[in-house]
């Protein structure tokens, strides 16, 4: 894990979490690498707050206008730890982002409302996946 900094949205709705598919570099060099679905976010820029970063990452990630952000706990991940937030986003269907960007981040290939786990709980709150993962099947 680097030491980036990164947001993450938590965005809910209907029993469903919303994520962004993504896929790596792989052989090529191009992005034709693993395939896994993250919340929407991003890094923190040097002038920008967790909460600011966040706000940002929705608008740009998929097209939604957040209303309201809550801090929920910080969370360890591949690029970096990743302050998780609950997102509530004004009404509308998320749309998938510009993606060019000047750099060796993994592409968004899509974005997808992905039903939650149906796990047993001990304490009250909803279990989020925060990056689902496509392994190859063993041989």
């Amino acid at each position: 894990m680097t030491k980036r900094r990164r947001a993450a949205a938590v965005i809910v709705r209907d029993g469903l979490v919303l994520m962004v598919r993504e896929r790596g570099r792989g052989p090529s060099g191009r992005h034709d690498g693993q395939e896994y679905w993250t919340l929407p976010g991003g890094g923190i820029g040097v002038d920008e707050t967790a909460e600011d970063a966040v706000r940002r990452e929705v608008v740009e990630e998929v097209g939604l206008w957040p209303v309201a952000v809550r801090y929920l706990l910080d969370v360890p991940y591949p690029s970096g730890l990743t302050s998780c937030f609950a997102v509530q986003v004004a009404d509308g269907e998320p749309r998938l982002g510009d993606d060019r960007l000047p750099c060796d981040c993994p592409a968004m290939v899509g974005v997808d409302w992905v039903p939650l786990p149906q796990l047993q709980t001990e304490t009250p709150g909803l279990p989020i996946p925060t990056m689902i993962v496509v392994w190859e099947p063993p041989t």
